[in-house]
């Protein structure tokens, strides 16, 4: 277990799925779904030359985004669930699947027009979510854009950050670099879209 305060662990993820290897019902869920209909329907454009997916899981959301990509990079902390995520892919040769977990295995050196934080931000600790945010600001291409997708109730176990919070966090340290698009809010999860200045 983590330390209050602590952002989650690759070992944390790792212990998850080993109870679980679809702890959050990516496959079936409604909600699930529902979202990931929504978040390509509020991408900008309609293709990105290079994307990356920050926290892929087992590859239900990226089988669905790779289309609109030309070359898509998707990392996950936990090494569990990424046999599936590959096997989503295997027949879509410009996806990657990698083992990363942020901050400490951003892909450095590595530019997108897209990036993708869906259900990740408060997985972070302040401290930790600044860092990424500066890294996310660091590989955007100008005019790329930014989706964050994040769940609002009360997790369980508890999150270091709240939705709103972890969210508002990244918005507040981009500050001008990123300039919004669009932002939906329904009863469980918020979807804001930026664009880089």
């Amino acid at each position: 277990m983590k330390a209050p305060g602590e952002s989650f662990s690759a070992q944390f993820f790792e212990q998850f799925y080993a109870k679980n290897p679809d702890p959050w019902r990516f496959r079936t869920s409604p909600y699930e779904r529902d979202k990931y209909a929504a978040t390509l329907a509020a991408l900008p454009r309609e293709r990105y030359e290079s994307a990356f997916e920050l926290g892929c899981s087992i590859g239900v959301l990226t089988r669905i985004l790779a289309p609109r990509c030309a070359r898509l990079l998707s990392v996950d902390g936990a090494e569990a669930p990424l046999a599936e995520a590959r096997q989503n892919v295997v027949d879509m040769p410009w996806v990657e699947i990698r083992r990363a977990h942020v901050p400490a295995d951003w892909p450095e050196g590595e530019s997108f027009d897209l990036i993708l934080l869906s259900e990740v931000l408060y997985f972070l600790n302040p401290a930790d979510l600044r860092t990424v945010t500066d890294q996310a600001l660091r590989a955007l291409r100008p005019g790329g854009d930014v989706v964050l997708v994040h769940w609002l109730p009360p997790a369980e176990p508890p999150f270091p950050q709240a939705g709103d919070e972890a969210v508002e966090g990244f918005l507040a340290h981009a500050g001008d670099a990123l300039r919004p698009l669009t932002a939906r809010r329904e009863e469980q999860y918020r979807l804001d879209v930026l664009r880089r200045a």
